[in-house]
């Protein structure tokens, strides 16, 4: 985890005089490139590192500059923690428990009270209450692979309900709308792909590695080309699903119906996927135009009913 080696790595600084690239890439376990990247990262933090090229050169901080505890003031201690414990509620690994108690040690007793009760102003946790009980392990099993530049074996089954046999190198855990996926180059679609966990089946982590290539930033974004196909109905809801309308309109979409009704200008196109979000209002929604999507939802509910 990037920010625990940061963090470490101004420890070691701290520690020793003058450290080389080799010996932290050594301690940490990344190439000297990455110390590399690290090293200016904590620079652009505002701690002043210097290099010093030849035998027995390395990395220092520069004798001028004076680092204490105090680098960090209680708003970047109270930010650290907050995301560092959120961390640690969907990822559970021993790197992030070490790096919080690093962080910790940095924390004065003073103003241990306060910075602990800013920490905790914010808790994730994503974990199902029911449902696929896989999709934790399967966040673990992925992160140690993305590590150890292992391959993945899985069974994926698409939206269409296809189910197929994969092997993938895995690139990155992707967290969206509470839903974790991760993106891999398949080897058996020769290309990118994000593949949702929820939909990995079988998962397993291989003994051959492979050698990482250029991983493209994953799409999630519509692209421009979809956008004319969105286009606005009016719902009436009542108020009980108001909370579950909100996460796919903003307010100012509400105009109240009564006292226990909205009327909503809701965005929609037209596919199984969003019909089946209007289904999942139930009973307290209602299509009132267009007529020509409302009939719609008449033949879906009375195809449904056909099969009780």
């Amino acid at each position: 985890m990037k920010i625990d080696r940061l963090v470490s790595i101004i420890m070691v600084l701290l520690d020793k005089k003058r450290i080389g690239a080799q010996q932290l890439a050594a301690m940490f376990e990344v190439s000297q490139r990455t110390i590399y990247r690290d090293v200016e990262t904590i620079n652009m933090a505002g701690i002043p590192i210097r290099s010093t090229p030849g035998v027995g050169g390395g990395f220092e901080i520069m004798e001028e500059y004076k680092l204490e505890k105090k680098v960090f003031s209680s708003s970047d201690l109270s930010a650290i923690l907050m995301g560092l414990s959120s961390l640690s509620s969907m990822v559970r690994a021993e790197e992030v428990v070490q790096a919080l108690a690093k962080v910790k040690s940095f924390i004065p007793a003073d103003k241990a009270k306060d910075i602990s009760l800013k920490a905790n102003q914010l808790y994730i946790d994503l974990s199902p209450w029911l449902g696929n009980r896989n999709v934790q392990p399967y966040v673990e099993m992925v992160k140690t692979a993305l590590q150890q530049n292992n391959l993945l074996a899985f069974d994926y089954v698409d939206r269409h309900g296809t189910k197929t046999t994969r092997t993938a190198e895995p690139y990155q855990l992707v967290l969206k709308n509470s839903h974790w996926y991760w993106q891999g180059y398949c080897h058996t679609r020769k290309d990118f792909r994000l593949f949702r966990l929820s939909r990995t089946l079988n998962l397993h982590m291989l003994e051959q590695s492979f050698i990482p290539k250029e991983c493209p930033k994953p799409q999630f974004e519509y692209p421009d080309a979809l956008a004319p196909l969105y286009t606005t109905i009016t719902i009436r809801i009542h108020t009980s699903v108001m909370d579950k309308v909100l996460e796919y309109c903003t307010y100012d979409h509400f105009q109240p119906d009564g006292p226990e009704h909205y009327i909503v200008a809701f965005p929609f196109m037209e596919n199984d996927y969003y019909y089946q979000i209007l289904f999942g209002f139930g009973t307290e929604c209602e299509c009132l135009e267009p007529l020509d999507i409302r009939t719609e939802m008449k033949r879906r509910i009375l195809a449904m009913a056909a099969l009780y």
